[in-house]
């Protein structure tokens, strides 16, 4: 009896959670906007997913995050992390939208060849499960029924640093921007900035022709199915929200030299381009899914770097929407609020193709329309893109933050919040901006 006492503490004490933070690390009151803003962590490292990524549970009570250590849950009602699972070298991918689970990658991926495992994690309980190993790829979303992985593979990962540093950045370089720093000379000789660089790697990356295909995984019976085979670079993939078998993608590259957004059916079908350039030097991008499923909206610029759009496209009717955005404003990442009244702006520094004076702000949009003149409508008005301007309120001074490290909003499903990630402190950590400012 003593015996099964001493192994029943035992048990109990290896599965006993660390108890969770009371409270947010900090709190306060943006000096500049009148908004609050908490940190929500305190490990140096800590990210949120991708803007497009699904991190909270359907029923929107807690969210998903990263940490050095593996991934760990937050809950909303009040900011408390406890983790779920350990592992320093795991990949959080997403939650699904239909149960409440996490996905992770057994490992670190990027698009190249080499086998990787996926599991899942049942958000209350802990409990893991191996879903399937992939050959080869890496692994970008699940469908709205969770019945399908969606996944892209490359033949050869080329680093888009020759020399390498893109994969073997210092520690302290992938924890800060969770990549190295691009590098390369303009025609001058001179060196070129940041953003500059990145697009030199990003057009050898594209000119190099790999062999790729957009795949996917029937998570019940592990078959896979090649749904595209390009040479041009793929990229960007997601599955929309609501409907499970519609998926979008990108071909990748300097924006201004490729028609990116794509959609297409699972089974092959359905192939679409969603915005075709028209201009020299146009560029569109950073696309996303509206939370109903029935949108598609990017970053849309004509021409790059001049004139500033939030371009919406509906998949049902083809109808198009166009919101003008001012250059400070232009954001890295765009994002849609759940109840679809307005949308969130990451900004941008000096450096990046805005070339903002004033941009480093967390932004809330309100779309307004621009009417037709004296009630007077073309005969086409129906056909036409519709026009509109935004409403802007800053949320949160981003001017203590390096640009490097992209903040990727998301609203929390109630609307009341955006969660973020910043090094306005230094490290990498996550940070909640609630939307309705604080009186007084």
């Amino acid at each position: 009896m003593k015996t099964m006492m001493i192994g029943l503490m035992a048990a109990l004490t290896v599965s006993a959670a660390p108890p969770a933070l009371a409270k947010p690390v900090a709190e306060w009151v943006d000096q500049t906007t009148g908004h609050r803003v908490l940190r929500l962590t305190d490990t140096p490292g800590s990210a949120s997913l991708y803007f497009h990524q699904n991190s909270y549970t359907p029923q929107g009570d807690k969210m998903v995050i990263s940490t050095p250590d593996g991934i760990s849950v937050l809950t909303l009602a009040d900011w408390s992390i406890r983790p779920l699972v350990k592992g320093k070298d795991i990949q959080l991918l997403f939650t699904g939208r239909k149960t409440r689970t996490a996905y992770y990658a057994s490992h670190r991926r990027d698009d190249g060849a080499g086998a990787t495992t996926l599991y899942a994690a049942d958000i209350d309980s802990g409990k893991v499960r191996k879903i399937a190993t992939v050959d080869r790829g890496s692994i970008g979303s699940i469908n709205a029924d969770e019945t399908l992985l969606l996944g892209q593979w490359a033949a050869s990962d080329k680093p888009l640093q020759p020399d390498g540093t893109q994969k073997r950045a210092a520690p302290e370089i992938k924890q800060q921007f969770g990549q190295a720093n691009y590098a390369a000379n303009g025609p001058d000789g001179k060196p070129l900035s940041f953003a500059e660089a990145k697009e030199v790697r990003l057009n050898e990356r594209l000119e190099a022709r790999i062999p790729m295909e957009i795949f996917t995984i029937d998570i019940r019976t592990g078959e896979r199915k090649v749904v595209v085979a390009s040479t041009d670079w793929l990229n960007h993939i997601q599955f929309s929200p609501t409907d499970p078998g519609l998926i979008m993608y990108c071909h990748e590259g300097p924006w201004h030299k490729v028609d990116r957004i794509w959609t297409i059916r699972t089974d092959g079908s359905g192939q679409q381009l969603v915005h075709k350039r028209t201009m020299n030097m146009e560029i569109a991008g950073h696309e996303f899914f509206s939370p109903d499923g029935k949108w598609i909206w990017y970053d849309l610029q004509t021409p790059r770097g001049e004139v500033f759009w939030l371009a919406g496209y509906e998949l049902a009717t083809g109808h198009r929407q166009w919101f003008k955005v001012d250059r400070n404003q232009w954001s890295v990442h765009y994002n849609q609020a759940p109840d679809l009244k307005h949308f969130s702006g990451d900004g941008g520094d000096s450096e990046m193709v805005a070339h903002a004076p004033d941009g480093k702000y967390l932004y809330l949009f309100t779309p307004q329309a621009i009417p037709d003149v004296a009630g007077i409508h073309a005969d086409n008005a129906a056909d036409l893109i519709a026009p509109g301007t935004f409403g802007v309120e800053k949320i949160v001074d981003m001017r203590k933050h390096d640009y490097r490290l992209e903040p990727n909003i998301t609203f929390t499903p109630d609307g009341k919040w955006m969660i973020f990630r910043s090094n306005m402190d230094g490290a990498p950590q996550i940070y909640a901006a609630e939307i309705a400012k604080t009186a007084g």
